[in-house]
């Protein structure tokens, strides 16, 4: 068992916690040279081996929040997560063409800002600049770097 599945599961292990994860560089290598091509990236299986385990515990509801460029991008990204990570069967996957003004910190504040529960939230990212803007923007909000998940 994992560090973090120890973290997760000892700290909230009486309490409903909705866990939103970035795809790209937290469970899918994030390429600079090739940012959009979804279909083609590696699995980062043992990110994802991590979030797998947690995902049998009933108390904890695993989510995929993850930004694209362009609306087709969302299919690519949902027929990765069929291939690698089917286990994450609530997906948020936000296009900025639908709003170009907003960058991806933005765009997540703004979805985690509506989400409505009484649950503890917790996001795992590997942008600190997204971590930074969502601990000013999201009230309450529990913040993990991707590296947590790694032992």
């Amino acid at each position: 068992m994992s560090h973090f599945v120890d973290l997760i599961r000892n700290k909230y292990k009486n309490e409903e916690v909705d866990i939103f994860v970035d795809m790209d560089g937290v469970i899918a290598c994030y390429d600079v040279g090739k940012p959009y091509d979804f279909l083609n990236k590696r699995p980062l299986l043992t990110n994802i081996n991590t979030l797998k385990e947690l995902s049998n515990d009933s108390n904890i509801h695993l989510h995929i929040l993850s930004i694209c460029h362009t609306k087709e991008q969302i299919d690519e990204k949902n027929t990765w997560l069929d291939k690698y990570a089917p286990f994450f069967k609530d997906r948020v996957v936000i296009s900025k063409d639908n709003d170009l003004s907003l960058n991806s910190g933005e765009l997540k504040a703004n979805y985690l800002k509506e989400f409505n529960t009484n649950n503890k939230i917790i996001m795992i990212d590997d942008d600190n600049s997204v971590i930074h803007l969502l601990r000013k923007e999201v009230e309450g909000i529990i913040l993990y770097q991707d590296s947590e998940l790694i032992d």
